[in-house]
């Protein structure tokens, strides 16, 4: 298949990982290192096609760590080093006829999308780039415990992968570099051959997990990223609402129809709980609060269930890249009791909020007969909600 295509390096044991299971294959989140680098460039709208260079040992090993690939990669087997395993990768391409290729580190799961379609844009124009980090550390050199000087760090970048190039140029270059075997990538092979490479900037956050603590650190990046790896930040809102008591035969509550000697009076059902949750997720995205997207002077809402408006405070959280972590709803009420109908309450707010159960809160308190609650002329709710959403640059 001509094209672009990605050679994923993942052939090595990882012995500084201290683990006997391969790095690449280990847990992180919901899937393996390796299957999170894989979707990365699965969903790369630029890319024809991923090659994954494994150790021989490690066939069946990817099939298990990596189910959703199992079809839709090619793999290879690579060699005793990292340059020996990616020049059979290469050579494992040419029958495709690929016309550049980004070469990747399987540990390196967290790279950024752009900075992958802006080394693909400069390895189709025919030039050679790699991506890398300017040195924010201060540089000590000793060759014990002792700084015997200090290395000014201006002009000094971190070298990471993916590292890109015309595919025709780089197999040449491993083939010319194939006696030697004391390259620490494949820019610098590229170099040995005398090709000029450019630095595309990339984030501090393409860490290639070698070591525990490295995973660790993984594990705390995952948590406040999404699918893309951009980085989240949480949100909190607050939602109260009140509905006052009128003639009826049942109270609707968080989803659910609670008998009751009287219903809540409202232009909709007058679940309290959900327009107080509704509101809260509307807190948190900053966009105002139900009333200015549901106003109770349009009719179409007269009567209306009030899911439909948690529905639409819930897509919008989705629609800006955002998820919901927790919800916390307290009702406050002499009656009905809400004890018995807790449960259902919660299984009804997950499902409409698509979360877990055990991410929502529902709890209900009496006002010690105080205030129009205590009177027991209506039912008033009070609602968190938090939320991540993608950091703004703001």
């Amino acid at each position: 298949m001509p094209g672009i295509w990605a050679v994923i390096v993942a052939a090595g044991r990882g012995s500084r990982f201290g683990s006997p299971l391969p790095k690449q294959y280990t847990p992180l989140g919901q899937e393996s290192i390796l299957s999170l680098t894989l979707r990365k460039f699965s969903q790369h709208r630029l890319i024809n096609g991923i090659l994954v260079v494994i150790h021989p040992e490690d066939i069946e090993l990817f099939h298990q760590s990596c189910p959703d690939f199992s079809t839709r990669v090619k793999l290879t087997t690579g060699g005793d080093t990292r340059q020996v395993s990616v020049f059979n990768g290469l050579k494992a391409l040419e029958k495709e006829c690929p016309t550049s290729v980004l070469i990747h580190d399987a540990a390196r799961p967290f790279i950024k999308e752009d900075v992958i379609t802006r080394l693909i844009e400069k390895a189709e124009s025919g030039e050679a780039s790699i991506a890398a980090t300017p040195v924010v550390d201060s540089l000590k050199f000793s060759t014990g415990m002792t700084i015997e000087k200090n290395i000014s760090r201006d002009g000094l970048w971190q070298a990471q992968t993916p590292q890109a190039f015309p595919y025709d140029r780089i197999l040449s270059a491993h083939q010319q570099a194939a006696g030697r075997n004391d390259f620490t990538d494949d820019a610098a092979v590229a170099e040995y051959a005398g090709h000029p490479i450019s630095l595309v900037e990339s984030g501090r956050e393409n860490i290639k997990i070698t070591t525990a603590d490295d995973l660790i650190l993984a594990r705390n990046m995952i948590k406040l990223t999404d699918t893309d790896g951009h980085l989240m930040e949480s949100r909190t809102g607050l939602g109260y609402d009140v509905h006052s008591f009128e003639e009826g035969d049942h109270v609707t509550l968080c989803g659910v129809d609670v008998p009751h000697s009287r219903k809540l009076k409202g232009h909709s059902d007058a679940d309290v709980g959900l327009h107080a949750l509704t509101d809260a997720l509307l807190g948190a995205l900053c966009e105002g609060d139900i009333g200015s997207h549901f106003p109770p002077s349009d009719p179409q809402w007269k009567g209306a269930k009030s899911d439909q408006f948690l529905i639409f405070a819930r897509d919008r959280v989705n629609a800006r890249g955002g998820k919901i972590i927790h919800v916390d709803v307290t009702l406050v009420c002499e009656r009905p009791k809400i004890g018995p109908h807790r449960e259902s309450m919660t299984k009804r707010m997950a499902e409409i909020l698509a979360i877990s159960p055990t991410r929502v809160s529902i709890k209900a308190t009496t006002s010690e007969r105080l205030g129009f609650t205590g009177r027991e002329e209506g039912i008033a709710a009070q609602a968190v909600a938090t939320i991540q959403l993608p950091a703004s640059a703001d």
